[in-house]
């Protein structure tokens, strides 16, 4: 449903006239008149008030009783008492009664010092206690999780956790067991707490009850400093405080902004700030020498570099990971392209796009905003499961569905999480995603389905009435496509049936509704912008045509390129087509990696390793799909000899003949802002903590023309027959990274190879849940789950044993091991 408006109206509390929006809650309209009502169990972002813990009662005129302010919407003329000595007594006997029970762990509780029950208690409790029985004593603390720890006698049943369980992550895995005084909190089947969201019951809990287990005892709030920056682990972007003392992060905490996150965070973005500190971590520059990797100084690493890659001028590929900020992106490509003389770049997976494409795709116009998703009349999620690849949004998408009436339509090959949420789910088999948007379209327009259905593997009823749904929704909707339907050879005719859909579902562009992308990494859309692609410079201008990505490996492997770079990715990990690239690789004479960790790809083939910094303390921009400009900022020191990776591009391309003239990294987005137009104005001191949305400016103008039609349209490529093999899909779940490997507190998580398969074709095939097989020669544990189409096989990308990517034909055998 559209944003509702709401009027204003004027209220009286504690004798001061305040304007607030009507309908609001008594205690959030309270704050504009400078008045805090105590709460416990409130919570806004959880939804709709419980009332369960009564601590913001106050009196109102003309109401006999106190009512709670929490579940109190303010209307014009309401008169409010928060001073009287009926509500203090309400607020102070509240107080008394929570701490019947409650320990005096104050000393030792890792909540001491920033807790709001001590707050609230010295700031409206009796400042004596009454009570002088003995107190309730459990088992502390139990573990709720491998990650968060439970201290039952702390609890005062405020509801939080469990609502955030069962009406925010609808993982409900949390409940309370027992009834009345013995109620206490715990998971429904009393295994762990284990959910991609689960971390964000700590900072919810307003007393120390949950408590995470990596930062239990280990600061008080007063040796710690809070730092804001950006996650960049995901393209969720979802703003972060770094909790910081001795200059090692000791914790993250979610940043709340409403345009990017709505305050809440995954558990990778959480909790794998581990990563940044663990012995395994690159901190010194490595050359390899006589066969060996070796730390070296900076002085010989960036003499060996800047050497080989002058020997290689005009055959330097280079690919850069999704991580990448805008400033590095923008200094890689001017060195390769200037300095080496190479135009061979690139950031995407697997293919290119015509820059009209491109264009088309992101065009202001017609680009949706992550809260455009929560108020549309409807929302189309294509090829792409939000709770890996973006899982922030995953949240959004399901608060629009539970309270505000969304429509949710899902079409993915995969059985998706979201499937429970959508009113209309259609299947296509893996790689058909052109052909399923293309029968989608045809469904739009009244026109044959059948063959083209047939062609995408998918069902012509369930495409049919995919398209009733959306054609009936209302004239808001918003289409969130995943980046891998526009990824191989026909990477360009999808995005045109794209384009089409979009058009036929939002034929008059507006706020509100539109395209919104799930990229393939956390500044996809950044990189493209400042010209990390073949053939495609800053701002989307034209610039020599060069190889993408598959076309390096492949010029590699023939010998054609003999120096590969590679900025935070590594190929035999992160990208298709092993094979081609272990040869590409092993031919190369030279593989220059900035690099965390010694993954496969770095360890075997790389030259010459630099360091890169952990995130905390990265300096830089990144571009989130919707546009807005964000501001990564430091918070801690390099850890052992690492420096900014901007400064060690700059020094590079210094040193192979192209000085970029940048000192600072703010002196690296002054020359972005001023070769990227529709960037034009924007200053870091305008993106501040929350960012600036480009396309919303003045300088959006200057974006280039989308061209929705640049090549010939053709039958799409139809879905491969299985023939008795197992059509061959792939995904990568949000733990498979090397971050979560080297977090000792995600470790548990880090998946190992499985395949996914349709229980009827695990019958056929004799094969039985949790069975080791083969999958075309790939090991693997089979994994039965419902909803899986017949005829496929899902394999996981990003797992360094048993990769996904050795398999390159769409069919394989899948037999016992």
């Amino acid at each position: 449903m559209p944003r509702p408006e709401r009027k204003t109206i004027t209220f009286s509390i504690d004798g001061r006239e305040v304007e607030a929006a009507e309908g609001t809650m008594l205690v959030d309209a309270a704050k504009l008149g400078d008045v805090e009502i105590p709460v416990f169990c409130y919570e806004p972002k959880l939804g709709a008030p419980v009332g369960a813990c009564r601590m913001c009662l106050v009196e109102i005129e003309g109401i006999p009783k106190l009512q709670a302010g929490c579940a109190t919407p303010v209307k014009d003329g309401m008169v409010v008492h928060t001073q009287t000595d009926k509500v203090r007594e309400a607020q102070n006997s509240v107080v008394e009664f929570l701490l019947v029970n409650h320990p005096l762990d104050c000393p030792v509780c890792d909540k001491g010092g920033e807790c709001p029950l001590q707050d609230i208690s010295y700031g409206w409790g009796r400042g004596r206690s009454r009570m002088v029985e003995p107190k309730r004593h459990f088992e502390k603390p139990l573990a709720l999780s491998p990650l968060i720890a439970i201290d039952r006698e702390r609890c005062i049943l405020c509801y939080r956790c469990v609502r955030f369980s069962q009406e925010v992550s609808e993982d409900y895995q949390l409940v309370l067991q027992e009834r009345g005084a013995e109620s206490f909190v715990a998971t429904f089947d009393g295994h762990p707490y284990v959910a991609p969201f689960s971390g964000n019951i700590i900072e919810l809990c307003p007393v120390g009850a949950l408590t995470s287990q990596p930062y239990r005892f280990r600061a008080r709030p007063w040796d710690i400093e809070q730092s804001g920056s950006v996650c960049n682990l995901c393209p969720g972007q979802c703003n972060v405080s770094y909790t910081v003392r001795d200059d090692r992060v000791l914790r993250v905490l979610g940043r709340d902004h409403a345009e990017v996150d709505d305050g809440w965070l995954c558990d990778r973005g959480r909790f794998a700030y581990q990563a940044m500190h663990v012995d395994e971590r690159i901190t010194s520059p490595m050359v390899r020498d006589g066969g060996v990797l070796r730390e070296v100084t900076w002085e010989r690493a960036l003499e060996e570099a800047s050497k080989a890659l002058g020997r290689a001028k005009g055959g330097v590929g280079a690919i850069a990971g999704g991580s990448t900020t805008n400033e590095e992106g923008f200094l890689l490509q001017r060195m390769v392209r200037d300095a080496l003389g190479s135009p061979h770049i690139d950031s995407r997976a697997s293919g290119t796009l015509p820059v009209g494409l491109h264009a088309a795709l992101s065009a202001p116009a017609t680009q949706a905003t992550v809260p455009d998703v929560e108020f549309a009349h409807a929302v189309l999620v294509l090829d792409t499961e939000l709770v890996d690849d973006m899982p922030i949004l995953d949240l959004r998408v399901r608060k629009g569905v539970r309270r505000n009436g969304l429509k949710l339509a899902v079409a993915t090959s995969r059985p998706s999480s979201l499937d429970a949420n959508a009113a209309a789910v259609a299947r296509f088999a893996p790689g058909a995603g052109e052909a399923f948007v293309a029968a989608l379209d045809a469904a739009l327009a009244g026109g044959e389905v059948a063959a083209l259905a047939a062609a995408a593997g998918a069902e012509e009823d369930a495409v049919r009435a995919l398209a009733d749904l959306l054609r009936g929704a209302g004239e808001d909707i918003v289409i969130v496509w995943g980046e891998r339907l526009t990824h191989g050879e026909r990477g360009a005719q999808a995005a045109q049936a794209l384009l089409k859909v979009g058009s036929r579902l939002n034929p008059n562009p507006h706020p509100g509704a539109g395209l919104l992308e799930v990229p393939a990494g956390a500044n996809s859309r950044g990189l493209r912008e400042v010209g990390v692609l073949p053939g495609i410079g800053p701002g989307l201008t034209a610039a020599d045509a060069g190889l993408d990505t598959p076309g390096i490996a492949a010029a590699a492997a023939a010998g054609d390129l003999p120096a590969l770079y590679l900025l935070h990715t590594d190929p035999l990990r992160d990208l298709p087509d092993r094979a081609t690239w272990e040869a590409a690789l092993e031919r190369a004479s030279t593989v220059i990696a900035h690099g965390a960790f010694l993954t496969e790809g770095l360890r075997d083939y790389a030259t010459v390793i630099f360091p890169t910094e952990p995130p905390a303390a990265k300096e830089g921009t990144l571009t989130h799909t919707d546009g807005r400009l964000q501001r990564m900022r430091q918070a801690i020191g390099h850890p052992g000899d690492s420096r900014a990776e901007w400064q060690v591009l700059a020094e590079l391309s210094r040193r192979v003949g192209l000085d970029q003239q940048v000192l600072t990294a703010p002196m690296v987005f002054a020359q972005i802002t001023a070769a990227v137009p529709f960037y034009a104005g924007i200053t870091l001191d305008a993106i501040g903590g929350t960012g600036v949305r480009w396309p919303v400016t003045d300088a959006a103008s200057a974006w280039p023309a989308g061209d929705g039609a640049p090549i010939a349209l053709d039958a799409p490529a139809a879905a491969a027959s299985p023939n008795g093999k197992l059509r061959v899909g792939t995904f990568r779940s949000v733990w498979a990274a090397p971050e979560v490997e080297a977090s000792p507190a995600l470790k548990f998580l880090a998946p190992k190879q499985r395949a996914e398969l349709a229980p009827a074709d695990a019958e056929r095939l004799g094969i039985g849940h949790g069975e080791r097989v083969l999958v075309g020669g790939v090991p693997a544990i089979a994994h039965l789950r419902t909803g899986t189409p017949e005829g496929s096989v899902f394999l996981e990308e990003g797992i360094e044993a048993a990769p996904a990517a050795a398999i390159t034909d769409p069919l394989a055998e899948v037999t016992k091991a």
